[in-house]
């Protein structure tokens, strides 16, 4: 039976890619595919299930599909385009650059190689999937021959554990709770939905608050100059609250 195996450049733990890949994988092995995923690197607690992907070299054959998961320029990519196995390119979007420029030199250098690199694969690929109708147009107008939308099917599961309250707890009472749950990175715009709070606090609703929930490291300067902002409007109750686990993100979610 032909082998379809997923490669990407990292497989991060409860991210919108890290979920998609390992639900697909879910479905092709229980539709009898052997299934694989190769990455260059991944998240300790999900690094059980990947294979570095320098296997990808013996476990190659021109037979095999690979669904390639391109978000960034990486090894894993550029091993992935030599080999002759077939290729289907899933495209996630590539942030532009200038999001990142004088905010995190290293992503606003990948970005711009990632873009670039990205037009490589237009006569590499079989086909090529944007994971919505905007991303495909963009495959389309980087000239990609054969195009269509793979829309990303959610993964609510984690979402069904018992609620740990731990670090949300001093939130669940009367007030109104506004949520945002993702990284804390420029291309968020989180400083649009904090002026926005401001206005809303100030002249709505006083008995409300705003919980950030989302990884701040590698984003340092960005969540400096958010903290400055808050600083400066003179917003009270925005609480940056870091990465947390699925069970404490349930909580979060009951007490929005």
């Amino acid at each position: 039976m032909i082998r379809i195996h997923q490669v990407l450049a990292t497989l991060g733990y409860g991210d919108a890619i890290g979920h998609e890949v390992l639900g697909i994988q879910r479905v092709l092995r229980g539709a009898g595919y052997e299934s694989d995923i190769f990455v260059e690197t991944a998240d300790h607690r999900l690094e059980p299930l990947t294979r570095d992907y320098r296997e990808l070299v013996d476990a190659s054959h021109r037979d095999n599909l690979l669904l390639h998961h391109f978000s960034l320029g990486s090894k894993a990519s550029r091993t992935a385009y030599a080999l002759p196995d077939r290729m289907a390119l899933v495209y996630h979007n590539i942030t532009p650059p200038e999001y990142f420029v004088g905010v995190h030199r290293t992503l606003a250098r990948q970005t711009f190689r990632g873009r670039r690199e990205l037009r490589a694969y237009a006569d590499r690929c079989d086909l090529a999937l944007g994971d919505s109708e905007f991303n495909r147009a963009d495959l389309e107008a980087l000239g990609f021959p054969r195009t269509a939308v793979l829309p990303v099917v959610p993964d609510f599961s984690p979402l069904d554990r018992e609620p740990n309250w731990l670090v949300a707890r001093d939130f669940d009472d009367e007030w109104t709770n506004v949520l945002f749950v993702g990284r804390m990175i420029a291309n968020k715009k989180i400083e649009d939905l904090i002026r926005w709070f401001h206005a809303y606090h100030t002249v709505f609703n006083p008995r409300s608050r705003l919980l950030l929930v989302g990884a701040q490291t590698q984003f340092e300067r960005y969540v400096a100059s958010l903290h400055q902002l808050v600083a400066t409007l003179g917003t009270p109750h925005v609480h940056f609250i870091g990465h947390v686990t699925d069970e404490e993100l349930v909580a979060f979610y009951d007490a929005a």
